[in-house]
């Protein structure tokens, strides 16, 4: 059985040379043809490492993707996002005959440098979506993400100029904001998952409070639950945000307040001993998160139900 390989590439001129590409025009970003890569001899399970930004649109027939712990064909034209430092991985078959179709854009963060861009571009949160949550295109927005990225392409063709990065940086946040559109249509049109999504968080978080271990674990972080629900921490925020108007961390703190006045209306337990069974090291951070929740102390909402 072939070793699993494991590429770090850390500059767009690396990319390039793995995969038999000529030199880039820019050095620190490229627009790439997959009908013009010749893959890298690779059998097996390979991993790689960006230290740059890609975003792809690719179709790889019989080629299995992993990013994180999740798996996904791209059998059709979908749009993926990878943030500099994420692991990437898919299994090869030398026996395929079929080549992957697309394009692809690498972006190293040093092109984005004094731009607004640089601060903002983490703030799509898809950058940290694993590989089965990649952005399935109709047919009409595959024809206009492409057009933008025929407009980079060409622009990146021409000379280098003092108005390069500006123009290609415009070119992409047009990019990056339809991406952020036509994945609200995606969590729109897949409403019957997404929903089945909040129902197993629902049941996940009951589970765990009646477990107890709010008291010895304090209240499950975002990457426990993601991980419990086999889906990545930014996608379920932006779910949640969608269906529910709140991120996860909200989320977590709205219902372990719900538990918190049921004890509170239904217990002889002292504010204290609520406290600590919620998981709380300090009575004033149960107060202080209460308070910020209801606009009442625990004792002044007690009160209220006597």
């Amino acid at each position: 059985m072939p070793a699993k390989q494991l590429y770090r590439i850390k500059t767009i001129t690396e990319y390039h040379r793995l995969w038999q590409l000529p030199k880039p025009e820019h050095p620190l970003v490229s627009v790439i043809d997959f009908a013009d890569i010749t893959p890298p001899f690779m059998d097996g399970e390979v991993n790689i490492i960006f230290d740059f930004y890609s975003i792809s649109l690719k179709r790889a027939p019989q080629v299995i993707f992993k990013y994180g712990q999740q798996t996904s064909d791209f059998d059709e034209g979908v749009l993926f996002f990878m943030a500099p430092g994420q692991v990437f991985g898919f299994e090869v078959d030398q026996g395929i005959t079929q080549r992957p179709t697309g394009w692809v854009i690498q972006l190293h963060p040093d092109f984005l440098w004094n731009t607004p861009l640089a601060r903002s571009i983490r703030q799509y949160e898809f950058f940290d979506y694993t590989v089965n949550e990649a952005l399935y295109l109709s047919e009409k927005e595959e024809i206009m993400i492409t057009g933008i990225v025929q407009s980079m392409a060409q622009e990146y063709r021409t000379n280098i100029d003092r108005f390069t990065q500006s123009v290609m940086v415009a070119q992409l946040e047009l990019l990056l904001t339809y991406a952020d559109r036509f994945y609200q249509r995606q969590f729109i049109t897949r409403k019957v998952a997404n929903h089945e999504v909040l129902g197993r968080l629902e049941d996940l978080m009951s589970a765990y409070f009646r477990s107890g271990a709010l008291a010895t674990e304090g209240l499950p972080s975002v990457a426990y639950i993601a991980e419990a629900l086999h889906i990545s921490p930014g996608y379920l925020t932006s779910l949640l945000k969608l269906l529910t108007g709140r991120s996860t961390q909200q989320h977590l703190h709205d219902k372990l307040m719900e538990l918190a006045k049921e004890k509170l209306t239904t217990t002889h337990l002292s504010v204290s001993e609520i406290a600590y069974e919620l998981g709380f090291e300090h009575l004033q951070s149960f107060s202080k998160l209460f308070k910020a929740q209801t606009s009442l102390s625990p004792m002044a909402f007690r009160r209220s139900f006597n």
